[in-house]
């Protein structure tokens, strides 16, 4: 995951990371985003010190570390791993948002709820990697084009009448997608099955 973000991140760009207190996140995130650094001597005689490899100096990092006991949530504590608390508060305050992982935790648990191989206990696991992508895929299509998500409805300049005693429509559900600009309407399940999606270019064969 990590090796695809830097992939898409602008030349010098190095993004704040939030995530829990996994630690493979740690060894990840420092491997993509640090750099050699050769220690001085200390000593004039015997072999010179190996180089390390550091964070970047840029780089900003905190876990959100949660405490269970019993299966119920009893601290919840943030861990700066690199840079300071101020520093990662001031970034955060430009979009109003401070140190959580909702937004990873709420993805977690939409795919859980709609793609079963990806439960903690099923019974129905995927026998290849190609089959999970599958599903995968199929589940962001319907994330991003079939599901309206309440944060992105827009207010409707007047109010619909519905059809019998009903109240008005105050709304107009929204996508993702329709966000994005891919799309003017929600789509259903049956439009998303049933696109035809376009070749993609295959190799030349010499």
């Amino acid at each position: 995951m990590l090796h695809q973000i830097t992939q898409l991140l602008a030349p010098g760009c190095v993004p704040l990371f939030l995530s829990d207190g996994y630690a493979p996140y740690l060894t990840a995130i420092v491997t993509h985003f640090g750099y050699w650094v050769q220690p001085p001597r200390r000593q004039a005689r015997g072999a010179a010190p190996k180089p390390r490899w550091m964070p970047l100096p840029t780089l900003l990092y905190a876990q959100v570390v949660k405490t269970m006991r019993r299966r119920r949530l009893v601290a919840v504590k943030h861990r700066m791993v690199f840079g300071t608390q101020r520093a990662i508060e001031q970034v955060l305050a430009t979009c109003g948002w401070t140190i959580n992982t909702a937004f990873v935790e709420r993805l977690h648990l939409s795919l859980r709820q709609r793609v079963a191989a990806m439960r903690r206990r099923s019974a129905t696991p995927c026998k290849s990697e190609d089959s999970l992508g599958q599903q995968l895929a199929l589940f962001q299509a319907y994330y991003n084009f079939v599901l309206p998500h309440a944060s992105l409805r827009q207010a409707l300049a007047e109010p619909i009448a519905t059809h019998g005693s009903g109240s008005a429509k105050l709304w107009r559900p929204c996508t993702p997608a329709m966000m994005a600009g891919l799309t003017d309407h929600v789509w259903s399940l049956r439009e998303v099955l049933m696109f035809r999606v376009p070749p993609w270019p295959q190799p030349q064969t010499v």
